[in-house]
């Protein structure tokens, strides 16, 4: 009897037989039903896209025209400028903050940028570098956006629970830096971020370790605790300075816990629109998987076994096995330890593999999201059993940002 995937397999094989690989697709039903999913979760919240998790501007704009959805998250300022100017939206706020001079001279030169794009702050020397390239006589007014750092710091701060992003961590120290933004002149502070990597961007429930998996979820809800009532303090520190637009927070992995906080006036998604593999250790929501990249057959180099040319796609983040792409269509299939993910070929094993004949497809997920479109010069749009479009990526559209 065949099982969702063989059904998956066969659409997909039949939708882009005539490709050769490597190629990169987006189930669009699956896409859809995902951005669906996340504007749910969000509980009438609006939704801003991480455009670092997506990297094509066609699926940035058709999550966008979707209810829920408003506003881009972007990674870098450049690209930040590239997507306000195409029209993919007049709302960007950019995630870090930049020392790219080019690029802010670009965004005080134009008033219409300066009132689309939003930079991130953690620093007055930030500000210190804006004024360099373009004093505040001479420039629009900028919006700003302050990032609070939402790592968890128990036992009096002797430990660090989460990622290093912002030196501002206290309400006392948000409070501060908005009133030295706010007595600036040529900034306009709108925002106020935050990102809990640790309960975003962490699954609490790894395969086959479920003491670890215990540990993660008991890490978690103390975590959200202490944000809960920290972020709410921030928010009214900086309050105290200007009228915020929005308070944003979270990711996909913690898009409903996120908007349960009244703190919070938007969260961030991306990644759950293409359900990489890292989201498979989620026990709350999973997105559906909607992008895969084909590799083709080239070897059998005995029973059991089955060569695919290229495949070593990486993860960016720790050197361990979850950031290697995991071989997905036909089931059963598995990387060898001694080789991994090649950047030529890839032998992969299984009892299956003994079935395939040179030529196949074989189909990957990889484990993170946008990282994905760095690999390829265009994706494939897949509906049913067709490819409706092929639109290009960053990459194919001559920009890596990063």
């Amino acid at each position: 009897m065949a099982t969702d995937r063989d059904k998956l397999r066969d659409r997909l094989d039949r939708a882009t037989a005539h490709l050769d690989p490597p190629y990169a697709v987006v189930d669009l039903s699956a896409f859809d039903a995902n951005a669906a999913a996340l504007v749910d979760r969000a509980a009438g919240k609006p939704v801003r896209i991480a455009s670092k998790s997506v990297r094509v501007r066609e699926l940035l704009t058709r999550a966008l025209a979707r209810p829920g959805w408003r506003g881009v998250m972007a990674f870098t300022l450049p690209e930040a400028l590239w997507l306000a100017r195409s029209g993919v939206s007049d709302d960007v706020l950019v995630a870090y903050p930049t020392a790219d001079r080019r690029a802010l001279a670009e965004l005080a030169a134009d008033p219409a940028l300066a009132e689309a794009v939003t930079l991130m702050v953690d620093d007055p020397g930030q500000l210190d570098l804006v004024d360099e390239v373009c004093p505040p006589g001479r420039r629009p007014a900028l919006r700003v956006c302050l990032e609070l750092d939402a790592s968890w710091r128990p036992l009096g701060g002797r430990v660090h629970v989460g990622v290093r992003r912002s030196p501002v961590h206290s309400a006392g120290a948000a409070g501060t830096l908005a009133a030295a933004v706010a007595g600036r002149p040529g900034f306009r502070l709108v925002g106020l971020m935050s990102y809990e990597a640790q309960i975003a961007g962490l699954g609490d429930a790894p395969p086959g370790q479920a003491v670890l998996g215990t540990a993660i979820r008991v890490t978690q809800r103390g975590s959200y605790r202490e944000l809960l009532a920290r972020r709410a303090a921030a928010v009214a520190a900086v309050r105290e300075h200007a009228d915020l637009e929005f308070v944003n927070g979270g990711g996909t992995g913690s898009v409903a816990a996120t908007s349960a906080d009244p703190a919070v006036t938007e969260v961030t998604a991306g990644s759950g629109l293409y359900g990489p593999t890292l989201f498979d250790a989620y026990r709350a929501w999973r997105p559906t998987p909607a992008a895969f990249f084909a590799c083709a057959v080239v070897r059998r180099p005995g029973p059991g076994l089955a060569t695919v040319l290229g495949g070593g796609w990486i993860a960016s983040g720790p050197a361990a096995d979850s950031r290697l792409p995991r071989p997905w269509l036909p089931a059963g299939l598995k990387l060898l330890g001694a080789e991994g993910a090649g950047e030529v070929q890839t032998p992969l094993a299984g009892d299956v593999a003994t079935a395939l004949r040179i030529g196949d497809r074989v189909w990957f997920r990889h484990a993170k999201a946008g990282e994905l479109c760095e690999h390829v010069n265009e994706v494939h749009l897949v509906d049913g059993d067709s490819v409706v479009a092929t639109v290009p990526t960053y990459r194919g559209e001559g920009h890596a940002f990063l």
